[in-house]
């Protein structure tokens, strides 16, 4: 087993950002720089303080601004030989299933059950899979995240500026999120706005959960139901927040959980839809839209054939 011991290297580095990383989440910058160390790691050496910024504690949301000194403690990073090599199938698999790219930018069509990247348990991910088949691009970095079990379009940006225009436009609303996703039971009325704070937690299994909560974070998603079935409805979900399994509570709040979600939805309804030849988790970023290139850029994701089979059965 790779020994990723804080004590393995004896050296504290002390990093300061310049202009270039400056506006990075410390945790996608963390995650970069640290390359093999488990995110579990990076995560827990941010929660108890151990990693600072000009001495003091951060949360992992923190943006780093230039000039900035980040201490990280001893900490071994992987050696070349400690890294698990994404096979050449999962490499061909990524390969086939990118729907755009330019000088900037590369947009994935995620195949569902492939996470973004290594750690937790993970021996790698799309960028990890990425970087080995886009070796010339030396700054490949997420620009967001999808759920492990979530297909759908995943933007990966191929240079620092481009990472740094597409976080801004995220955080100025100018990302537009659509997302497809069957739910249970016959949707009743059009489109429908869902306003509801969401809030972690962690049962005591240590598994992370997120319910509706009053004195949670704030959550806005709009359900637009587009295809009825006699046992469930295809609906068109555009995020306006983007927070942890946001779409899952939502939908399952107002009573319509998605289907094949074992975590949030129906044992009975999955069991059902078992039945269809469903494996997975019905949600999918299928659609969408930013601005790129002095104008606007939509990237449309096909559901997969697995999942319009399922459709043409419930017709």
């Amino acid at each position: 087993m790779t020994d990723f011991s804080e004590n393995a290297h004896p050296k504290v580095q002390l990093l300061e950002v310049d202009d270039d990383r400056a506006g990075q989440r410390i945790d996608n910058f963390l995650l970069f720089f640290l390359k093999g160390v488990p995110k579990s790691m990076i995560y827990r050496l941010l929660r108890t303080g151990q990693i600072r910024v000009n001495k003091g504690r951060i949360k992992p949301v923190y943006r780093i601004q230039s000039g900035d000194i980040i201490r990280i403690p001893p900490v071994r990073m992987a050696e070349k030989g400690d890294v698990v090599d994404p096979g050449q199938a999962i490499i061909e698999l990524i390969e086939k299933n990118i729907i755009f790219e330019d000088s900037g930018l590369i947009v994935l069509n995620k195949p569902a059950g492939l996470a973004v990247h290594g750690g937790s348990g993970i021996s790698f991910g799309v960028i990890e899979a990425m970087r080995k088949l886009k070796a010339e691009c030396k700054n490949l970095e997420l620009v967001h995240r999808l759920d492990k079990d979530t297909s759908g379009c995943l933007l990966i940006a191929k240079k620092r500026s481009a990472l740094r225009h597409l976080h801004s436009a995220m955080r100025s609303g100018d990302v537009k999120k659509f997302y497809q996703t069957l739910c249970r039971g016959k949707w009743r009325g059009g489109s429908q706005l869902i306003d509801a704070p969401l809030r972690k937690n962690v049962v005591s299994s240590g598994e992370r959960i997120v319910r509706v909560s009053a004195d949670g974070k704030e959550a806005t998603s709009r359900f637009t139901p587009k295809q009825r079935f006699k046992i469930a409805t295809l609906m068109e979900v555009e995020l306006f927040t983007g927070r942890t399994h946001q779409i899952r509570v939502h939908a399952d709040h107002c009573g319509h959980p998605v289907a094949g979600d074992e975590k949030y939805g129906d044992k009975d309804f999955n069991r059902q839809m078992r039945e269809y030849g469903l494996k997975r988790m019905f949600l999918h970023a299928w659609r969408l839209n930013f601005p790129w290139d002095e104008g606007v850029l939509e990237i449309t994701a096909p559901l997969d054939e697995i999942l319009t089979t399922i459709l043409k059965k419930l017709a």
